[in-house]
């Protein structure tokens, strides 16, 4: 288990960059293919090669059956499918520690500018940090969503592509014997494996596996579908402007009528106090003038 010890490692950082689905799809591919891989499997096949026997002494005969029945070891084919699929994986995980450092050194540009540059840094177009924050979480969007999915697209065909290899080189059975007629052999060979029907458990159990790890992915790229297409939906309502329409009742208007009486019987109000403030003063000024008349005649 100690080669599986980096690979280990690196999946492991891309648990706390992938989705819910992503996370269970990992946890199959450590304790179910990994582990088992490791701790069992190994065992089953050490005998593989050794314990194939056929009932004949002919030499090279044995050797070319064993090649024509097996023309790779499972053992060996589980190895290549994990590490293979396991790839795109990594490649995102590299994707995604990229953009980590790009935005982390544009934060550190941010905090280091004063204020007078701040605003020359974002006038000349340079891009703010919108993929991650301080404690380096990553929000999977924009391009980071489109290298998420192509990761999920490569690893559903490399799943399609090993489970239709394994079919294709020595089906989903063993048989306990193995008819072999190649050359150098003379005749009909029969050959017999050791623990078929063992092997058979694990062979289905891998099968199994892998047609988890490939429906996880499925799923994952029908979640992040419907989860952007909401957000779309979300996006387009809160742009959406709804137009206001009063509804003009019974009530609106009678309120509305009031009001202008209101505002005609206060103008009409205001030209009274104006006219009798004017015969007031006009009065006084007679009153005035009077006085200045009788003053005269004594």
């Amino acid at each position: 288990m100690g080669e599986w010890d980096i690979l280990g490692r690196l999946l492991d950082k891309v648990q706390k960059h992938s989705t819910v689905v992503g996370k269970i799809w990992l946890t199959v591919l450590f304790v179910f293919r990994i582990l088992v891989l490791g701790a069992g499997a190994e065992k089953v096949w050490g005998d593989e090669q050794s314990d194939f026997i056929c009932n004949t002494q002919q030499p090279g005969c044995e050797n070319v059956c064993y090649d024509h029945a097996f023309p790779i070891s499972h053992l060996r084919f589980w190895v290549l499918q994990i590490i293979s699929v396991s790839t795109p994986t990594l490649i995102y995980l590299g994707h995604v520690l990229h953009v980590i450092h790009e935005e982390k050194d544009m934060r550190e540009a941010m905090k280091k500018a004063q204020n007078d540059q701040a605003s020359v840094f974002l006038k000349k177009g340079c891009k703010l940090p919108k993929y991650s924050n301080d404690k380096g979480k990553v929000n999977i969007q924009g391009r980071l969503l489109r290298s998420y999915i192509l990761n999920l697209l490569c690893k559903i065909l490399l799943e399609v592509g090993f489970i239709l290899g394994q079919y294709y080189l020595f089906g989903f059975t063993l048989q306990a014997q193995y008819v072999c007629s190649r050359f150098p052999c003379p005749h009909k060979v029969d050959c017999f494996l050791s623990r078929p029907t063992e092997k058979n458990v694990f062979i289905w159990f891998m099968l199994v596996v892998a047609c988890l790890s490939l429906l996880l992915n499925l799923i994952e790229v029908f979640y992040l579908c419907v989860k952007k297409v909401n957000e779309c939906l979300n996006r387009q309502k809160d742009y959406t402007v709804t137009p206001v329409i009063s509804v003009m009742t019974k009530k609106n208007v009678d309120e509305k009528d009031q009001v202008v009486q209101n505002w005609m019987k206060h103008g009409v109000g205001l030209q009274k106090n104006e006219l009798g403030n004017e015969i007031a003063k006009n009065m006084v000024l007679e009153d005035h003038n009077t006085n200045d008349m009788e003053e005269v005649h004594i």
